[in-house]
Order: C-alpha cells, then sequence, then structure tokens
C-alpha cells in the first residue's frame, strides 16, 4: 500500500528499477531496520503486510480496501506468526514471502504492459542476477550457477543404474538437484550429451532439461522434476530423506 504516488514502470529497464528500489526497502526492513519492523508487527494488531516500495522505503500497514487491487498484495498476516516462532525463522518466512512479492509485481506490470517472451526473459535475468531477499536474511547467498543452469549439491551421487549421467559431484547441505549434472566446459563430451537426453522425469515422462531442478528420491532413486512434486530449491534444502508420492503412498498402506 503505497501513500505517495509512483511513476508506473512500462519498459524492461523501468519494471527492473521498480523490482530493485522496492527489494531495497525491503531488504532494509529485515536487516539494518529489523527492530523497528519487530515492533510495528504487533500480533494484537489487525492483518498486515509489509510494503516494499519503490524509492527504497518499506511500510507495514492493513492491504489495501480495493477489490481487485491495483498491485498484487504481499502475504496478509505476517504479524500473527511473530510470537509463535524463533525470530530468525520468522524474519526467513516474511524474507520468502517478500521475494514472490517482488516477482508478482515486476511479472503483473510485464503482462499489463504488453511484454513478449524476450522481454520477460530479459527482465528476469536481471531479476535473477540479484541474490533474493530470502538468501540475504539468511547470509545464504548462492554461488553463480555453472554454465548448466543447475546446482550440484546432491546429498549423495547417485547414477539410477544410467551411467555417466552424475559425474564428480560436490555435495552441499544434503540438497539433491539434478541428476544431469555437467562438469566445466572442457569436460563437456557427446557422449555425455547424448546420455542426458535419455534421462526422464518418473512423474511426468518429459526429458531433461538443463534449466530445471531435478530431485531424486531416496527410496526408488528416480528423479523427478522439482515442479512435478511440488517440490523447490528451498524447500529441498531442509529435506533430509526425499521419498516421492509413489514411495511416500507405499509406506502409509504398510
Amino acid at each position: 500500500m503505497e501513500g505517495i504516488p509512483h511513476p508506473v514502470p512500462r519498459t524492461v529497464e523501468e519494471v527492473f528499477s521498480d523490482f530493485r528500489g522496492r527489494r531495497a526497502g525491503l531488504i532494509k526492513a529485515l536487516t539494518t531496520d529489523v527492530q523497528k519492523f519487530y515492533q510495528q508487527c504487533d500480533p494484537e494488531k489487525e492483518n498486515l503486510c509489509l510494503y516494499g516500495l519503490p524509492n527504497e522505503a518499506w511500510e507495514v500497514n492493513l492491504p489495501v480496501e480495493e477489490v481487485p487491487p491495483e498491485l498484487p498484495e504481499p502475504a496478509l498476516g505476517i504479524n500473527f506468526a511473530r510470537d509463535g516462532m524463533a525470530e530468525k525463522d520468522w524474519l526467513s518466512l516474511v524474507a520468502v514471502h517478500s521475494d514472490s512479492w517482488l516477482l508478482a509485481v515486476a511479472f503483473y506490470f510485464g503482462a499489463r504492459f504488453g511484454f513478449g517472451k524476450n522481454e520477460r526473459k530479459k527482465l528476469f535475468q536481471m531479476i535473477n542476477d540479484l541474490p533474493t531477499i530470502f538468501e540475504v536474511v539468511t547470509g545464504n547467498v548462492r554461488q553463480p550457477m555453472n554454465q548448466s543452469g543447475i546446482h550440484h549439491n546432491s546429498s549423495k551421487s547417485k547414477s539410477s543404474g544410467k551411467p555417466s549421467r552424475q559425474p564428480e559431484i560436490n555435495p552441499s547441505k544434503g540438497v539433491k538437484m539434478s541428476p544431469l549434472a555437467k562438469e566445466d566446459e572442457e569436460s563437456g563430451e557427446e557422449e555425455e550429451e547424448d546420455d542426458e537426453q535419455g534421462a526422464t522425469c518418473g512423474a511426468c515422462g518429459d526429458n531433461y532439461g538443463a534449466d530445471e531442478f531435478w530431485i531424486c528420491c531416496d527410496v526408488c532413486e528416480r528423479w523427478f522434476h522439482g515442479k512435478c512434486v511440488k517440490i523447490t530449491p528451498a524447500k529441498a534444502e531442509h529435506i533430509k530423506q526425499y521419498k516421492c508420492p509413489s514411495c511416500s503412498s507405499k509406506r502409509a498402506r504398510v
């Protein structure tokens, strides 16, 4: 909710500038101004939202009354969870919702002003070059991905019976991601590329895509698109042993 009108961004550069300003305000609320932010999120008050403004300011306020709102709204009722969890966890939760809201606002502008495929791609790439608010707040800023656009932090190397699909991987935090990790450019041989083309998702059956997040079931050792089993990279960070929906249902019937 913004008390001062701001120019409506219409180009990719203007939308990104708007995104960057709102992001800076949100980061300020969750880091340098955290005590002030914490105090304003009184659980005794009504549903409150955290807004980032294009001028790098922030505010905690009630949601707008108009329906539908002029812009997508941030997470509602952040104040209710404040005293029910550790402060660090609460701030991380607000950060995740803030990241989602920023993307929603940016691509709302893109849809409103008719951005085409190339413009949307350019906007996302500009946004993706910045660390997320969650990464900044938690101090868990990821290193840039390698050429294939996939993190290679698998808790254990699994070939799933398919040779050459899992070259040397450096485990990190137990997150199982792409089954098709490529090494640096100099080791990208044709054999490996051919083998990657044959990998399929255990849920949808679609072939491997270099820009997609994958996760491996610890029980059946099949690989799945994260989107097919509703697992995001952030959620995978906290999973010690992943069981796919099929293995989970078998376990429940036993």
